[in-house]
């Protein structure tokens, strides 16, 4: 509330708006959730009776995803990003590269999960809402290879978004620069701010 309250809803030139770190925020905590609801393996298992709860959940988790992702597309259209940290060329390619592979799994990832359902004729059940019947043509073997996919894809989301706070966290204790806390809410950049990890000291 303090972001709201200080009148930064909206992105500055040193730092995300609320409206961009809630997106932000909010995705890491539907992707983690969406992952460790996943029944995974087969798809025998998948529709098992005793994974029914499981598999709803996480169907509905990843269709919010979905609905979030694409808002935040659109919101990124017309809102600015922060001044970025001096780096080297290197750095900033790699930052660039991560953001755009992290954008486009969060799209692949739900669409795999849609088609790979409907392929082996399964509804999505999307609860409070209901069961979407398949609107693909049955085609049970590609439906298979497409939910594999699903399952790969699913995983290195979770490996890149390891590397992308990884990166985060070298920038705030190695590189001492702004990028971590920029992403931050008011409240935890403040308290970042105190540590004794702040910004390198200016050469002389």
């Amino acid at each position: 509330m303090s972001s709201i309250a200080n009148g930064s809803l909206l992105t500055s030139r040193q730092r995300y708006g609320a409206v961009t770190q809630l997106f932000h925020w909010l995705t890491v905590l539907l992707v983690a959730t969406a992952y460790i609801l996943s029944p995974g393996g087969s798809e025998a298992r998948v529709y098992a009776a005793a994974a029914d709860g499981a598999r709803q959940l996480h169907e509905t988790v990843g269709m919010v995803l979905l609905a979030l992702v694409l808002l935040r597309i659109v919101w990124r259209l017309f809102e600015p990003t922060p001044d970025a940290a001096p780096m080297a060329v290197w750095m900033k390619l790699a930052a660039k590269a991560a953001h755009w592979a992290l954008y486009a799994l969060l799209l692949a990832i739900p669409a795999t999960a849609i088609a790979g359902a409907w392929l082996e004729a399964h509804p999505l059940s999307l609860l409070g809402i209901g069961d979407m019947a398949p609107m693909l043509v049955e085609n049970h073997a590609l439906g298979a290879n497409v939910a594999d996919i699903h399952t790969i894809l699913g995983n290195a989301i979770i490996w890149l978004a390891g590397v992308h706070a990884a990166a985060a966290l070298f920038h705030h204790y190695v590189v001492r620069d702004n990028t971590l806390r920029s992403m931050l809410p008011d409240w935890l950049a403040r308290r970042a701010n105190s540590e004794p990890y702040g910004e390198r000291p200016a050469a002389c």
